[in-house]
């Protein structure tokens, strides 16, 4: 993590790695901006740039971008407090492939960047916490409980077919060396979507298997995640029939379609007439500590769609909000006790030819160095079928990564 090292000096840096996962829609191994030659912080901003300039862009969106996509608001507590939306232009990208390095640069010599990165002593893992971490939940499992049978209600009254529930862990008077927990983190659960990610004093330290949204030309997917079983990492018969169990499952082949239905609708907006399909309908991917079921979803895009014009459309993403979309969200602000934040929104970057890649924001830990306040989220999609118990069961299977490594 010699690289990562060098990026954590600068106020701004992203690394984004895939930590060598193969996939049709695979891009790049791994890619660093850092240095911001300059930000934006709304969508109008945004656009204007994409617009008028052609260069790497790179930045995350928060939760409560829907606030000004759909007028809501939200008034729940939020300790880390990234903006809901930030992309900025790096000094410096640097490209890892699996047989080269391209480095560029706006003003710096590239040569001189690959000199310092040689040059950098590697990362010395300072103390990680000034006394142990005491993880707190927002709401016990008895309201969770309680909560999951109100959903349900609304389920039945026919308010919604499905809602994304989730809770906040979080720990206060905390002192983190950022790079060691990512490692970490990132050693236990390599996923393709992994993150680390700083702005200022807010950190994103991100192990996401999933993907949000992808363009390249024309073609736009998303691969919304729904359907999550535990792995018996110490029976290699016993797991694969796990992998089995889920991909018979018709609770969470019912949830993954729904969500499905609405990343088509969601995409049907800005995509020619008849383009948008399931390309791929409940595959089984194994990571390391569940397996999940995946759908890709695909749509040709209508001329001069942009990036902006994309996050209107579909965002906030299905897998992280249920169906229909607006009246969920609502529910979510009335049930849920704390902000998501950068939790269930995106990382990403936007190339020069302004295709574009981003996650969706889980199995992610945020961390304010100023407040030393750590936080991170689980959650899952209830329908009427929804066992509670059941669904706390699963939140604590999501978050087990994260807890192992803080413990």
């Amino acid at each position: 993590m010699q690289m990562l090292g060098w990026a954590n000096r600068f106020n701004i840096c992203a690394f984004l790695d895939n930590h060598q996962y193969s996939s049709t829609y695979h891009t790049v191994e791994c890619l660093l901006a850092v240095d911001a030659v300059q930000g934006f912080h709304h969508t109008s901003s945004l656009k204007d740039f994409l617009q008028n300039e052609n260069d790497w862009l790179f930045g995350s969106i928060g939760y409560d971008l829907k606030n000004e996509i759909h007028n809501l608001s939200s008034t729940h507590f939020d300790g880390i407090d990234f903006p809901d939306l930030f992309f900025f232009q790096p000094e410096t990208v640097i490209e890892l492939t699996d047989n080269e390095v391209i480095i560029s640069c706006i003003t710096v010599e590239p040569e001189k960047v690959f000199e310092s990165i040689s040059g950098f002593a590697t990362h010395n893992p300072q103390l990680t916490t000034h006394g142990s971490i005491h993880l707190q939940q927002r709401i016990s499992k008895e309201e969770y409980i309680e909560t999951v049978e109100q959903i349900r209600q609304h389920i039945l009254r026919g308010d919604c077919y499905e809602l994304n529930y989730c809770m906040e862990f979080f720990a206060e008077d905390v002192s983190l060396d950022t790079i060691t927990i990512y490692e970490k983190l990132v050693s236990l659960s390599p996923v393709p979507f992994a993150a680390y990610y700083k702005l200022n004093d807010k950190f994103l330290l991100c192990a996401s298997p999933e993907r949000y949204v992808q363009k390249k030309n024309n073609t736009i997917i998303s691969q919304p995640i729904k359907g999550t079983y535990k792995r018996d990492l110490q029976n290699a018969l016993h797991d694969k029939d796990l992998k089995y169990q889920l991909q018979q499952s018709e609770k969470d082949k019912t949830e993954n379609v729904m969500v499905v239905d609405l990343v088509r609708n969601d995409l049907s907006r800005i995509c020619t007439e008849g383009s948008v399909i399931a390309d791929e309908l409940f595959g089984v991917y194994t990571f390391p500590q569940v397996h999940q079921l995946i759908s890709t979803v695909k749509g040709a895009l209508k001329p001069n769609i942009d990036f902006v014009d994309v996050l209107k459309a579909t965002f906030p993403m299905g897998s992280m909000t249920g169906a229909p979309k607006l009246k969920v969200m609502q529910l979510t602000e009335q049930y849920e006790k704390s902000k998501r934040g950068l939790y269930s929104g995106s990382i990403g970057y936007i190339k020069p030819n302004k295709d574009f890649d981003c996650n969706v924001v889980i199995r992610s830990m945020l961390y304010n160095e100023t407040n030393k306040y750590l936080s991170f989220h689980v959650g899952g999609g209830i329908t009427f079928n929804s066992n509670a118990e059941e669904e706390y069961e699963e939140c604590l299977l999501k978050a087990s990564a994260i807890m192992q490594v803080l413990q």
